[in-house]
């Protein structure tokens, strides 16, 4: 499989748009564009690779990883798969954006149209994703795994030196930590992680270097 990063919106949001070289078949991860020029630059990607998005994927539904859902749902015709246990985050979305002072930018409820859950596989042709359950930043977090290319998409429970803050409505450190010890860390130290907001970094460096985890 082949990844592309974009960054979008005031929070830097990294969306991924991950596809399957042989089938072009692509998952969307996180679309946080936030207006008609992040939207545009999107679109322009993936019609210059000539991608066919068959998957929508949020790994939390906190509002900056949302913004783009809609603008994928209907330009592709996918259905949101996420976690469960994220529903009420995506229920009040409208109050995330007061939260964060937030205008002019998509607040409609967010709805799972697919669940999906920690040890589920998506799949891109013959290649697939692991579902990887890492609550704590929020009750129904996720990551996405590719064992064959060596990388996780973490969302917004680990960074490169970090973790997620838990101080949002349905956060609890304890889990967080106690996820990314179990579900994280234990993957090959090689494993490059692609986090939600700033640069990569790997399993083997995140195990060393991250204050959190010690």
């Amino acid at each position: 499989m082949k990844i592309k990063s974009l960054e979008f919106n005031l929070f830097g949001v990294n969306t991924y748009i991950i596809w399957d070289t042989d089938t072009m078949e692509t998952a969307v991860i996180d679309p946080g564009m936030s207006d008609p020029d992040e939207c545009f630059r999107f679109k322009q990607f993936i019609e210059d690779e000539k991608l066919q998005v068959t998957k929508l994927i949020n790994t939390h539904l906190h509002i900056d990883h949302t913004l783009g859902n809609e603008y994928v749902e209907n330009a592709f015709g996918v259905a949101l798969m996420a976690h469960s246990s994220d529903a009420p985050l995506g229920a009040n979305r409208a109050q995330q954006a007061a939260m964060f002072h937030l205008r002019g930018v998509a607040t409609d409820a967010v709805k799972i149209g697919i669940e999906i859950k920690g040890g589920d596989k998506i799949y891109l042709g013959d290649e697939y994703l692991e579902v990887l359950d890492v609550p704590g930043h929020s009750p129904g977090s996720i990551a996405l795994y590719s064992p064959v290319d060596k990388f996780v998409i973490t969302g917004d429970a680990l960074f490169r030196g970090s973790v997620g803050r838990t101080d949002l409505p349905g956060g609890n450190h304890a889990t967080l930590i106690d996820s990314i010890k179990t579900n994280l860390m234990t993957l090959p130290a090689d494993t490059i992680v692609y986090p939600g907001h700033g640069p990569a970094t790997t399993i083997g460096q995140e195990r060393v270097y991250n204050p959190f985890l010690r």
